[in-house]
């Protein structure tokens, strides 16, 4: 396992594939929740938490300015104003993972390829079935973000959204507009403004 706190582009790789945009995800999935304890509507004011986002050493990559800037667009979407003592507290992150997937298929070619042809496709044979499989081995790299709101004055998670996708490297252009699109994904599963308690329907 490996972390990537420090490279732009492969922190927008991330946010590419587990936002599922311009074809860099296989099967990304993005999740969210919300402390359901909590009145939202108390909540007008935000603001980035110190050191938000995967940056270190007073470094800010090209990645963190632009997703403060895509972050504040969405806050102020829906009605919060940015503050000095804010009722919310924003922070994101990213890594990246090495990851090893096995597979085990039909055999398609020969010596049992052939004969097992028949099937088409439409069935497989149950779990230990020993004839006629072959196993695959892939590797390829796995990334997570992590969009975090937390509650300033009880320092406490109130929601989070956390993104999960294959990596690809075929993307590495128009870093900005590729995290325009990707965190507004996220923040579609957000389900409240700003001094409203009641949750709206979410995508």
């Amino acid at each position: 396992m490996r972390g990537d706190r420090s490279n732009p582009i492969q922190l927008a790789l991330i946010l590419l594939a587990v936002a599922g945009l311009a074809g860099c995800a296989s099967g990304a999935k993005i999740r969210s929740d919300y402390d359901k304890s909590i009145d939202f509507g108390s909540y007008k004011t935000w603001n980035f938490i110190d050191g938000a986002g995967p940056d270190y050493e007073g470094y800010e990559s090209l990645f963190t300015q632009y997703m403060i800037e895509a972050i504040t667009i969405e806050m102020n979407k829906r009605g919060y104003v940015q503050s000095d003592n804010p009722d919310l507290l924003v922070n994101f992150n990213a890594f990246v993972q090495d990851k090893t997937k096995v597979t085990t298929t039909p055999a398609m070619g020969p010596p049992m390829g052939p004969y097992y042809g028949y099937r088409g496709g439409y069935y497989g044979a149950w779990g230990g079935y020993g004839y006629g499989t072959e196993t695959h081995v892939s590797q390829y790299t796995e990334g997570t973000f992590n969009i975090d709101l937390v509650d300033a004055r009880r320092k406490q998670l109130v929601w989070e959204a956390v993104g999960v996708g294959r990596i690809t490297d075929d993307t590495r252009q128009n870093l900005r507009q590729k995290v325009m699109e990707g965190v507004p994904r996220f923040f579609a599963l957000y389900p409240f403004v700003a001094g409203d308690p009641n949750p709206v329907a979410t995508n």
